[in-house]
């Protein structure tokens, strides 16, 4: 499939009970389109994910899916650490009407080598009939998924890409010139996509596109389109702030940034937790300095709508 550009890997948005913030979520799948994003990825490490039950995770994916209403594609996390679990869940959300396709991690904890991640994804994939990004994030799940591995998944017909997390550029380059030209490798960072995308990559899955989703979309359109001075312009605006929502665990930097601009509320599941005063009175500032606001938050003065 020609899938391209940037993709959000949507945050999820709670209420103040913990339970799932539908309206919140609605109000931002229509922001990102809106802004130009390309594609959306609920339930993935961003969406806090491994803090959702099972029922939520369908219920984001439902509810993504059907305000996309094939606007965009739409590519759900799906992810287990038990291969059986991971291909039941896979079953059920590709009974979700207007799911585009899947995006499953390495399974998390077990650290398993090549040839079982092989066999997971090979499972996950032949499960179902629809597209199937892997995500490689060794950081993460304590596993990475080597170009030779992913060469052999990529095989499989509805095995379509991956999302690239290793923060590995030379891995990186390598599945890219060795892989199907039909095979989309996308970056799983921000700070890295210019770089990936320079070396044949199809787009970004970002988090900060949360945040400022018309900039890295507008960012990964000019570098797909050949206009390195604008994309590079625009990575040189934004770079601070992709760095920025890593200064604590993510997805809580990004979020606080979110709610600085008016997009949501800063509410995350434990054991993830808010950043600390110190952190979010570094994130208001950077985001004065970027213009994100066209008068001090402080004063309700109005947003920027990035």
């Amino acid at each position: 499939m020609e899938l391209s550009g940037c993709g959000t890997a949507l945050v999820t948005p709670f209420r103040a009970d913990g339970g799932l913030d539908e309206p919140a979520l609605v109000r931002l799948v229509n922001w990102q389109i809106a802004a130009g994003v390309d594609f959306l990825v609920p339930c993935g490490s961003t969406g806090e994910a491994a803090t959702l039950s099972e029922a939520e995770i369908l219920r984001v994916t439902e509810t993504v899916a059907g305000i996309a209403g094939g606007r965009v594609p739409v590519f759900a996390g799906c992810t287990h650490n038990a291969t059986h679990e991971a291909v039941a869940r896979a079953k059920k959300l590709a009974q979700v009407r207007g799911l585009t396709g899947l995006l499953t991690a390495n399974p998390y904890y077990n650290r398993p080598g090549q040839e079982g991640q092989y066999l997971h994804f090979r499972a996950i994939a032949e499960a179902v009939e629809l597209p199937v990004l892997l995500y490689n994030i060794p950081s993460r799940t304590g596993a990475n998924l080597e170009p030779a591995t992913v060469l052999r998944l990529a095989a499989i017909p509805n095995i379509v890409g991956v999302k690239e997390s290793s923060g590995n550029l030379v891995q990186i380059a390598e599945l890219i010139t060795q892989a199907p030209r039909s095979f989309r490798v996308f970056s799983g960072d921000d700070a890295l996509a210019l770089a990936v995308l320079g070396l044949g990559g199809a787009g970004l899955i970002s988090v900060a596109s949360n945040a400022v989703p018309a900039p890295m979309a507008q960012m990964v359109g000019a570098a797909l389109a050949g206009d390195w001075p604008a994309a590079r312009k625009i990575n040189r605006q934004f770079y601070r702030l992709m760095q920025a929502h890593f200064w604590e665990p993510s997805p809580a930097p990004v979020k606080a940034v979110m709610a600085l601009l008016g997009h949501g509320e800063d509410r995350l599941r434990l054991p993830m937790v808010p950043v600390s005063a110190v952190t979010r009175r570094k994130l208001e500032m950077l985001a004065g300095e970027l213009g994100l606001f066209t008068d001090a938050p402080s004063s309700g003065g109005n947003l920027r709508m990035f």
